[in-house]
């Protein structure tokens, strides 16, 4: 499943540089893109801008729900 930011977002940016996929773009609150997201399997063990946000407002995207296996098979088409 992807990712969302929420209205709760502080716009720090903290996000943007940690996303493996460069799929968080500046907006406000911050926009993440759910073609582009993986929850950074194929990358980390676990989703790093959840990680680094200060404000908690990073939460799975009700509309994207995915598999292991095809979040996986996204950052392959993605990293080539």
């Amino acid at each position: 499943m992807a990712l969302l930011i929420n209205q709760d977002c502080t716009d720090c940016d903290a996000c943007v540089p940690v996303c493996p996929n460069e799929a968080i773009t500046k907006g406000s609150p911050y926009v993440i893109d759910p073609l582009r997201c993986t929850e950074c399997v194929g990358a980390e063990d676990e989703p790093q801008c959840k990680l680094v946000c200060p404000s908690n407002c990073i939460v799975d995207h009700p509309d994207f729900r995915e598999s292991q296996e095809e979040l996986m098979a996204r950052y392959k088409d993605l990293h080539g």
